[in-house]
């Protein structure tokens, strides 16, 4: 008795033993975070699908494209300023307006008798064109001459739909290098009295040139009152002195033939055969090609 007294004492004398509280249930343990459950791939796309269907419905319906409309930045590439890329960068920005309201939609459709005005100038849809013709003997340039001579537009007839004209005149008896262009611009800035670029001529004389003509046509000289600086006068190599070459700025192949005529030479032939930087490397008289994207870059940033 008195043994099993003392183990219940020595037992009830421990009454916070975690051995007492064995038996009382344990709290249950914390849930590991989860991360977002993940949708199957067959899901997704069905999700996906109805998303774009709804946006769809409550879009107003795409407008179609008439015949005779095309599409803004097409139309800003068509004048030549930039490229499509770089004129969707220019509409976004603002700085393009149709019939005087600002616009800045991607896509925008416009027609061909639309105002545009990129960055403060006005466009024309039309392509631009640059054509190099090296014209033969008997086809002029002029308009007003009868039927007794060629257009040199019959030359180069067939090339393009655009209308273009030439930089410059040439007569019947002028041959070599001709541009034709319908970029106004670059026409008036070629026919400009103060423009730089140079020109290269093969004159044929009725004559030898004198050494001591040579000598005062490379120092210039004044024609009608206005100043004519030449860059080079030469004898051609292997010719007779009678033939020359000429390298001036002016694109008028009227000064060519004033300058020998000032010193009583009489002008039997002008050939053309260098147009800033432009030659007649593999086109033969009479023949016509398209010029280079780099040769057109090279033509606009001539002086």
């Amino acid at each position: 008795m008195n043994n099993k007294e003392g183990n219940n004492k020595r037992g009830g004398s421990r009454p916070n033993s975690s051995r007492s509280n064995s038996s009382k249930p344990k709290p249950p343990m914390a849930k590991r975070a989860q991360g977002p459950k993940k949708v199957k791939p067959e899901v997704k796309a069905a999700n996906a699908a109805a998303e774009e269907k709804v946006k769809k419905q409550n879009q107003a319906p795409k407008r179609q494209k008439a015949s005779d409309e095309i599409r803004l930045n097409k139309y800003i590439s068509n004048s030549g300023v930039c490229s499509r890329r770089d004129a969707d960068i220019y509409i976004q920005s603002g700085n393009v307006k149709v019939n005087g309201v600002p616009v800045t939609e991607m896509g925008y459709l416009v027609k061909l008798d639309d105002v545009v005005n990129f960055d403060g100038a006005t466009l024309t849809p039309e392509k631009k064109e640059y054509i190099l013709l090296n014209k033969p003997k008997n086809f002029t340039t002029a308009l007003d001459e009868g039927q007794e001579y060629r257009n040199v537009l019959e030359l180069v007839r067939g090339s393009t739909n655009s209308k273009i004209a030439p930089i410059g005149r040439m007569d019947k008896n002028t041959t070599g290098l001709l541009v034709f262009t319908n970029d106004t611009d670059m026409i008036r800035k070629f026919t400009l009295p103060n423009q730089k670029s140079s020109k290269i001529y093969q004159v044929s004389l009725d004559k030898n040139l004198k050494f001591e003509d040579l000598e005062k046509i490379s120092k210039g000289l004044v024609l009608d009152g206005h100043r004519v600086f030449v860059e080079e006068v030469s004898y051609i190599d292997n010719e007779p002195k009678s033939e020359v070459g000429l390298k001036l700025k002016t694109s008028n192949v009227k000064v060519v033939r004033s300058i020998f005529e000032s010193f009583e030479y009489n002008v039997l032939r002008i050939d053309r055969v260098a147009f800033a930087g432009l030659t007649k490397k593999n086109l033969p008289r009479g023949n016509w090609r398209f010029l280079t994207e780099q040769e057109i870059i090279n033509l606009k940033n001539a002086k």
